[in-house]
């Protein structure tokens, strides 16, 4: 992992943050690509792939609770990490950015909801 002045670079494979690891920030991606995985029952699933201007990890910002997925690096990525009090003192600057992030957070809910309905009509 290299840093920098604009935030931390990984490699393709590399993980950024493990599910089952207690989180306290979130990331906002600068560059490249990331996937995002489950792992249960011994299997491996792919939730999503996030880039450039996307974010993940935020539910630790407001929840101190255990990682709910893996998120690695598909292509080298550069991500900015935010913690807790700089995000509030952003929402202070720009609380618009509040409502962008509770509104990307319900798009994310409504996709997965959709999902699990559609993985039980296929049973």
């Amino acid at each position: 992992m290299e840093s920098g002045a604009l935030g931390k670079t990984y490699e393709p494979g590399e993980v950024i943050v493990r599910q089952g690891e207690v989180g306290d920030c979130m990331f906002v991606i600068q560059s490249g690509r990331v996937e995002v995985v489950h792992t249960g029952d011994g299997r491996e699933v792919q939730l999503a792939i996030r880039g450039e201007g996307d974010f993940f990890g935020e539910m630790s910002v407001f929840e101190r609770e255990v990682r709910m997925a893996t998120v690695r690096a598909l292509d080298p990525v550069r991500v900015l990490t935010v913690d807790k009090k700089n995000l509030l003192k952003r929402f202070r600057e720009d609380p618009s950015l509040a409502f962008r992030i509770v509104e990307n957070m319900s798009h994310r809910i409504r996709e997965l909801s959709e999902r699990v309905a559609s993985a039980g009509t296929t049973e």
